[in-house]
């Protein structure tokens, strides 16, 4: 039996909070504490005229990848509300390939 995991391709994530906002509100998560919580890396220089800028969605220890929902057949919150459409769920064997054959700016959490 495979396990399922979370792909985030954090090249496309505009840093617009969906995923928080969508998981507090499924879990009820109180003020200060996330289930998923957006990292913003830079901006910093890379050349003269070049500066590179990420948000990447972090799940959290709080983060048991919306199990109740799953058992209903439905996607993960973060995943169903993720404006960007950067994040998927699905077999880790599966998610594994597609993160190799990006290669760059991809994440996994696997719970």
């Amino acid at each position: 039996m495979s396990s399922n995991g979370l792909l985030i391709d954090y090249e496309y994530c505009t840093g617009c909070h969906s995923c928080e906002v969508a998981c507090k509100n499924e879990h009820g998560i109180p003020l200060g504490k996330w289930g998923i919580k957006l990292t913003e890396v830079g901006p910093f220089k890379l050349t003269d005229d070049k500066f590179e800028w990420n948000y990447i969605p972090v799940p959290t220890s709080l983060c048991d990848l919306c199990e109740s929902r799953v058992g209903k057949g439905e996607l993960p919150t973060c995943v169903h509300h993720c404006l960007a459409k950067c994040m998927e769920y699905g077999p880790v064997e599966e998610l594994a390939k597609k993160m190799a054959a990006k290669g760059k700016k991809m994440v996994m959490f696997i719970p």
